[in-house]
This record gives C-alpha cells, structure tokens and sequence, in this order.
C-alpha cells in the first residue's frame, strides 16, 4: 500500500465514462494520483479522451483513450474490450451524463409538452448508458471476485425538476438500477454506489467565467445552496475515490449527495 494508505487502489483499472473533461477528467485524474494500474478514459468526443489519457500518462500510469457512446451498447463492449489490455477492470465510474452526445443540457418545456424522442435523449445515456457499462463490466469483476461500481446521478432524482421530468426520471432510475446491482454482486465482492451532485461550476474560458459568475443569475443559483458556491470536479473526484476505495469496503447500496447542501438526506 502507498502513501495514499486506505485511499490507495492498490493498482485496480478503472474504466471512466465522460471522463473528457470537468468531473470525469477529475476523477480519472485522482485514481492516477491514488496508484490506479491502468485507466481507461471513455469520452464521446475521441480527441477530449485521448488528451486526458495523454494527462495520466504524464503521472506514470497506464491510460488509454476509449472513445464511444455509452447509449451503444455494442460500443461500450467495444470499449471494455479494449480497457481490459490494461488488466482486468474492477473498477466502473458511470459518469457520462447530461443530454447525451451532441446535446446541449438546458431546462425542456412541461412534461406533457414533450414527446417520446425528448425524453429519448435522456433516457439513453443516464440510465441505458449505465446499464451498458454495468453489463460489459460485472462478468470480469465477478470473475476477479472484486468491483467497485460508482454511478453520477443527480440530485433532480432525488427531489425532482421542473421541465427536466425525463432527466429526474433517467437518475432515480439510475439510483435504483444500482441499489438492485449492489444486492446482487455484493456477494461477489463488488458494491455499487451514487454520487448525487448539484450544479458544478460552468466549465468556462476566462472572461466568460468571471462574467457569468457575477451576473445575477450565478447569484440566485448560488443562494440555493447552504454552501455558498458551485461545486467543482474536485469534490466530486474525492467521494469517487472514496467510494472506490478499501475504506468504503462496507458501504453499498447508497446514494450520497456531494451538493453544497441544495438538498438534505436522512
């Protein structure tokens, strides 16, 4: 074990989705500062994977780019495939979220304003999504009788949205995907856990940053949380490590708000 003591990952793969930029990059890039063996940085956009396995390398570990839809089940397969060339992956963080590829996130009209095809774009990568990465992952951790299985939802799953009815309804359902995949592979030695996050701080080049955090707008949405500020990637990397480290072995099953105290659970 390394200096990192429980937080180490003993040399684990770890196979990232979304993981391009903001929380994604984050997390992968902490794994490889916490003695991961080998990463494998999934993105939909090829070019934003490659960079930030480029970025672990350059820490030593093992990484490789693994570009595919998570909504494509037969690419995620693709995709685990090419991770297992690191070693055996025991480590899942379903990450890629939002509006799916090529898809702005934004608030949607009233429920029944909507249709099918809207509710489409969200269904396929927040819950579809992870459903592929679980089902191309569990036969190898339960080969290794090992797994740590970590899934992004959102706090509109947890107490809904107003016009993101669809977008709550894909993360409960992710939640509740996991709670049933925790019963049936802790068995197995795998848990699966949510991180449910509020809004991180928008991903913007200076000036934009600096001008939206002083609009009025930034203003209100930052009154709502308890702690006065946007998350950042960084607090979402430090639970995931958690939770796939040996110091959460006995933790599965839950959901933990990371959320600056937008909402409160018992």
């Amino acid at each position: 074990m390394s200096d990192a003591g429980l937080l180490d990952l003993g040399g684990q793969v770890a196979f990232v989705t979304g993981a391009g930029q903001g929380a994604g990059r984050a997390m992968a890039l902490a794994f490889a500062r916490h003695n991961a063996g080998g990463i494998a940085v999934n993105d939909f956009v090829a070019v934003r994977a490659e960079a930030v396995a480029a970025e672990i390398r350059a820490l030593g570990v093992p990484a490789i780019a693994v570009p595919a839809d998570v909504g494509d089940h037969a690419a995620v397969s693709a995709a685990m495939d090419s991770a297992a060339t690191l070693g055996p992956v025991t480590i899942l963080v379903n990450n890629a979220g939002n509006a799916g590829p090529n898809q702005a996130m934004r608030l949607s009209p009233l429920f029944w304003e909507t249709g099918p095809a809207d509710w489409d774009r969200f269904l396929r990568t927040n819950l579809q999504g992870v459903m592929n990465c679980c089902h191309a992952a569990l036969p190898g951790m339960v080969a290794q009788q090992r797994g740590r299985i970590v899934t992004i939802v959102s706090d509109a799953g947890r107490v809904g949205e107003a016009r993101l009815a669809a977008y709550s309804a894909a993360k409960a359902g992710a939640a509740g995907f996991m709670r049933a995949i925790a019963r049936e592979t802790g068995r197995y030695g795998i848990t699966a856990n949510c991180i449910s996050l509020s809004t991180l701080e928008p991903a913007l080049d200076e000036p934009a940053k600096s001008e939206f955090m002083a609009s009025e707008q930034a203003k209100a949405h930052v009154a709502r949380y308890v702690v006065r500020r946007f998350g950042q990637p960084d607090d979402v990397a430090a639970m995931a490590l958690f939770l796939c480290s040996e110091a959460s072995g006995w933790i599965t099953g839950q959901t933990y708000p990371v959320n600056g105290g937008y909402s409160f659970a018992v």
